[in-house]
């Protein structure tokens, strides 16, 4: 019996780490950065179960940045403003400079949340 699914294969293309570069996004560093920082915030209003209303309070930023932020809508947020909420959701956040493994080649910005 054939397979019809074989027939007819697209060939896969692998992705990069950042969806953003993938996409073509000019800013894709700063895209990915913002993303993850407001995965890591959405997360901790999540956990500490606060209403929109309370996560402003506490972040201070008017109710409708807050619902903003928790549909990922980040183009009105900078990356330290983003920092200074995780901060306000008394978390450390830390920024390491080191040389890049690859010699020649441009470094990379990294964002990785620890839980």
């Amino acid at each position: 019996m054939k397979r019809k699914d074989a027939v007819n294969k697209e060939p896969i293309t692998h992705g990069t780490s950042n969806v953003f570069a993938d996409l073509g996004f000019q800013d894709a560093a700063e895209r990915q950065t913002k993303t993850r920082l407001a995965l890591a915030i959405n997360e901790l209003v999540k956990h500490r179960q606060l209403k929109q209303r309370q996560a402003a309070d506490l972040l201070g930023v008017p109710q409708p940045k807050v619902s903003a932020l928790k549909n990922y809508r980040l183009d009105n947020f900078s990356v330290e403003r983003l920092m200074e909420f995780l901060t306000a959701l008394d978390q450390d956040v830390e920024i390491r400079i080191r040389p890049h493994a690859g010699r020649g080649k441009t470094g990379r910005i990294s964002v990785h949340a620890v839980q």
